[in-house]
């Protein structure tokens, strides 16, 4: 059984900085991808950043990209996304997901590959 537990949500000023943390048990490392998506109030959830076990190559969203790291912190089984810089349109809830197999840097934005969430984190930037 594959569980993922977000941490690390809160509210943030614009500019401000977030560390979320994706705790994983079971079998989520041996699966070929741990990404994290987000959603927010209106809006369907989108893809932010992916990290595969093979290579291992990273992906991430063009907004994000140069603000957010996606890493693995193997000491505690779990899969961290650094947010620097953040901006208002970085509110949503934060989720993590496992996929079971492999994908390209455009499949792995693909939520209905992925087979297990999270429960996800909230994550709040005022202005």
């Amino acid at each position: 059984q594959v569980q993922l537990v977000e941490s690390g949500g809160g509210l943030v000023q614009t500019g401000g900085s977030l560390r979320l943390s994706c705790a994983a048990s079971g079998r989520a490392f041996s699966f070929g991808v741990i990404s994290w998506f987000r959603q927010a109030p209106g809006k369907e959830r989108e893809f932010v950043a992916a990290l595969t076990r093979r290579g291992p190559s990273t992906y991430y969203r063009d907004s994000v990209k140069g603000r957010f790291t996606i890493s693995r912190e193997n000491a505690k089984d779990a899969v961290n996304l650094e947010m620097n810089s953040l901006k208002p349109e970085d509110t949503a809830v934060y989720y993590c997901a496992v996929l079971d197999g492999y994908c390209t840097a455009t499949g792995c934005r693909d939520r209905r590959l992925y087979n297990y969430w999270g429960r996800g984190t909230q994550v709040t930037v005022t202005s």
